[in-house]
């Protein structure tokens, strides 16, 4: 959410912020409706003086026995009412218009976010491991003979319609050690806390991490209004909405495994072929909330904890610097890291790692206390993934494929699967 008042002062600022992303200019529409608002209610105000005013001098006739005075004044005063109330309700209309058009606008990119229309402009700042040299044609991840019987994409529509798999055996088993195994490592050695949040949100919820308004089509919603959590994300990042904190409670490092779900409505006909993109998927994430001075050093901490992940699993990897016009809403900036996937010949995003600032905080008015005194302030809020558990399973399965259809499965997995770092081509743990 923008500051309403750093727009007043520099307009020129969204402007040319909205520009970077290849938006359309706001603040004369904003600023128009501000003064709107601004006057309506200063002429609400004044019309209540008058009706104060008017009330008193009631009582005053009343007493000096001039009747004809008293119901002059207590018509006026019924008028002022009426007409306070008309000017209250329109000024709580124009404030909600622009409370709706503030909630609208992207955040503004840091400024060493790269200008750039899509992902072709995106800048690649890091690349790590060696790309597997195969003597044979490697295949996607459903095509891998060991994986194909565990890995069910028809019963799984049969069950809930397309954009969902069902897994089973050893492949099953194998994606639920890469979420114990990252989440274990973002415990014991990044130093995150484990939560296990509520997976149905409320509005609140979802409009304070910048879903609502404008993705409330990509997401899932019941029938009694609750939501189904995109990411973790959202409820994570909301455990400090309208809390002023200490500033000494600073940084807060969470890291969740939950379901995640995402309705892909923009996503039509892409990806359609295997587990890359489901209506229903797994993530271990990541998130903090920290000093608006040390969000930019905590973005790069989380960055490392998300790449250590695939450097621990041996999956070759690039890290890439979001674009204007490829990153998020809410993101002041975002890196992705794509990792290497054999059966597309090609790196597809694993990961990515935003910092809001305080565009979230904003939202959901989370402000610390200084410690050396002061007026409360806005926190600012990161997130990332770490990682996504099925694309992390392609990852692995792709790059560990081996000429007959068995898997060679990275060794930090071993301990999660009773020692064994194979999977066979019959489907089985070895």
């Amino acid at each position: 959410m923008h500051d309403i008042r750093a727009i007043r002062d520099t307009p020129e600022a969204l402007d040319a912020a909205l520009a970077r992303r290849g938006d359309a200019p706001m603040s004369a529409a904003i600023l128009k409706l501000d003064t709107a608002r601004r006057e309506k209610i200063g002429a609400a105000e004044a019309a209540q003086a008058e009706q104060n005013k008017a009330s008193k001098l009631v009582g005053a006739a009343k007493a000096k026995g001039d009747e004809a005075e008293f119901e002059r004044l207590r018509a006026l005063v019924g008028e002022k009412k009426e007409e306070v109330a008309a000017m209250q309700a329109e000024a709580k209309a124009l404030d909600a218009e622009l409370t709706d058009m503030l909630a609208r606008i992207p955040n503004n990119p840091a400024e060493d976010v790269p200008q750039g229309a899509d992902e072709n402009d995106n800048a690649e700042v890091k690349k790590w491991g060696d790309i597997p040299a195969f003597d044979f044609k490697p295949v996607e991840h459903f095509e891998i003979k060991g994986v194909a019987a565990s890995m069910d994409f028809e019963t799984a529509a049969k069950i809930s319609g397309s954009r969902f798999v069902l897994l089973s055996g050893a492949v099953a088993r194998i994606h639920r050690a890469l979420s114990q195994f990252m989440l274990d490592t973002h415990v014991d050695e990044n130093g995150l806390t484990e939560v296990n949040p509520p997976v149905l949100v409320g509005d609140d919820a979802m409009y304070g991490t910048d879903k609502l308004p404008k993705f409330g089509e990509d997401s899932y919603q019941t029938s009694e209004g609750m939501w189904l959590v995109p990411t973790s994300e959202v409820p994570l990042t909301y455990t400090v909405a309208g809390d002023v904190v200490e500033e000494a409670s600073l940084p807060r490092r969470y890291t969740a495994h939950t379901l995640c779900f995402r309705s892909e409505a923009g996503s039509a006909g892409r990806d359609t072929s295997g587990m890359l993109r489901q209506h229903q998927f797994e993530k271990v994430e990541m998130v903090s909330v920290t000093l608006p001075g040390e969000s930019d050093d905590e973005q790069k901490r989380m960055l490392r904890c998300a790449e250590d992940i695939l450097e621990r699993l041996g999956v070759p990897y690039r890290t890439v610097l979001l674009c204007t016009g490829d990153m998020g809403f809410g993101a002041r900036r975002t890196f992705d890291i794509e990792a290497w996937v054999p059966g597309q010949d090609t790196y597809r995003e694993i990961s990515s790692v935003s910092t809001t600032g305080d565009f979230q905080a904003r939202r959901m008015n989370a402000r610390f206390k200084p410690k050396d005194g002061g007026k409360p302030q806005f926190v600012h809020t990161l997130n990332g993934s770490g990682l996504a558990v099925g694309r992390c399973l392609i990852a692995v399965l792709e790059n560990g494929q081996q000429a007959d259809g068995s898997v060679t499965l990275p060794a930090v997995l071993a301990p999660y699967l009773g020692g064994k770092t194979t999977l066979t081509a019959e489907g089985k743990l070895a």
